[in-house]
C-alpha cells in the first residue's frame, strides 16, 4: 500500500497565497512567515509520514479490547502517543497560561489534518482532549482551571464528552443521567452513556469525562441539563491521583473505520462529579466543545478525503 504523503506545498499556498496569514491582523498571525510555518508542518508532516500512518492498518486490524475494566490501545499507539506529547503536539494552540504554546488555531487544524489523514482512529485521542480543554477554559472556575488544564493540554490525561444515551439516541431533552448534589458541593452522577469515543484507553494516566446529566429539581427537556466533570481517577488537593472513581466500561462498541479508537459504553454508578457551569445550563456548555467538534469534524472529511485520493491515485498509476 502505498505511504501517506504529507501535503506541505499545498499547505504552504493555503497559508500564505490563499490566506496570507502574515498580513493579518489577528493576535500571533504576524509570526505566521513561511519558515516558520514550514518548520511545525514538516515536522509534523514527517510524523504523520513515519509513525502515524504505518499504524493505521494495525489499529484497523488488531483494535481495542477491554481487559479486566481497562481498555487497550493497538501495539505501538502508546509509543506514538508519548512521542506526540514529548514533541508539544498537543499544545499547539492553548493557553500559555496552562502550559500552551498560544500559537494560532490555523496551525492546530492544519497539523490535526495531517496526523487524521494518516491515521484518524489515534487522532481522535488528542482531538477529544482538546475539546475537553476548550469547555473547562471556557466555563471553569479557576480552581478547576488549575486542576484539570495543564494535564489536559500535555495530554497527560485526556478527555472525553458524554452524551447520548442508549434509549434517547441524538434527543438529548430525554436523557436521564442523574446527578444527585453532595454536602462537599459535589454530586453523584448516576446513568449509562453510549459511542463515547476516546472513553478508556491505557494512553494517558487519567481520563477526564464531560457527562450531561439532570439535578433532581432541574426542568424537564434541554433546559434542565447540566454538565460535570467526571475523572476517571478522583485528583488529590497536590496534583496527585487519588482513588478511582466510580464509572466503569460496559463494553466496546465497534465503529467501522476507526477500531484502534475505544467506541465506549461508560457505566456512571454513583461517580464523583464537579458541576461546570451554572446548573441547568449544561448544554451552552457541551456546546463549546461540540461547536469545535464540528469543526473538527469538517477537518477529519477533508483528511479521509485526501488520504483516499493519495492511495487512488498510486493504485492507478500502479496497476497492471
Amino acid at each position: 500500500m502505498a505511504a501517506y504523503t504529507p501535503p506541505l506545498d499545498d499547505m504552504a499556498f493555503v497559508l500564505h497565497d490563499v490566506l496570507a496569514v502574515h498580513d493579518s491582523p489577528l493576535p500571533g498571525y504576524a509570526d505566521l512567515d513561511r519558515a516558520f510555518t514550514a518548520a511545525i508542518l514538516d515536522e509534523a508532516g514527517r510524523i504523520a509520514r513515519d509513525v502515524l500512518a504505518p499504524l493505521n492498518a494495525t489499529g484497523d486490524r488488531q483494535g481495542c479490547r477491554l481487559e479486566n475494566g481497562t481498555v487497550r490501545t493497538p501495539e505501538g499507539f502508546r509509543r506514538a502517543f508519548e512521542l506526540l506529547r514529548a514533541g508539544g503536539w498537543t499544545s499547539i494552540d492553548c493557553d500559555p497560561a496552562y502550559g500552551g504554546q498560544g500559537l494560532p488555531y490555523v496551525l492546530h487544524a492544519a497539523v490535526g489534518e495531517m496526523h487524521s489523514a494518516a491515521n484518524m482512529a489515534f487522532a481522535m485521542y488528542s482531538g477529544l482532549t482538546h475539546g475537553a480543554y476548550t469547555a473547562i477554559h471556557a466555563h471553569g472556575s479557576d480552581a478547576q482551571k488549575a486542576a484539570y488544564l495543564p494535564k489536559l493540554v500535555t495530554c497527560e490525561w485526556t478527555g472525553t464528552m458524554n452524551l447520548t444515551e442508549p434509549h434517547a439516541g441524538t434527543d438529548l431533552g430525554l436523557l436521564r443521567t442523574r446527578a444527585e448534589p453532595q454536602s462537599d458541593g459535589t454530586h453523584r452522577i448516576t446513568g449509562q452513556k453510549i459511542f463515547i469515543s476516546a472513553g478508556d484507553h491505557d494512553l494517558a494516566e487519567n481520563i477526564v469525562h464531560l457527562v450531561l446529566a439532570r439535578t433532581p429539581q432541574a426542568p424537564a427537556g434541554v433546559k434542565g441539563i447540566s454538565l460535570f466533570i467526571v475523572p476517571k481517577y478522583l485528583p488529590n488537593p497536590d496534583g496527585t491521583l487519588g482513588e478511582r472513581n466510580a464509572l466503569s466500561v460496559g463494553k466496546l462498541e465497534e465503529k467501522m473505520g476507526i477500531h484502534g479508537n475505544a467506541t465506549c459504553v461508560m457505566n456512571y454508578d454513583g461517580a464523583t462529579g464537579w458541576l461546570l457551569g451554572p446548573e441547568n445550563a449544561g448544554l451552552k456548555a457541551m456546546f463549546t466543545m461540540m461547536n469545535e467538534a464540528r469543526a473538527q469534524v469538517g477537518m477529519q472529511g477533508l483528511a479521509q478525503a485526501a488520504g483516499a485520493y493519495q492511495l487512488a491515485a498510486a493504485y492507478a498509476r500502479e496497476r497492471l
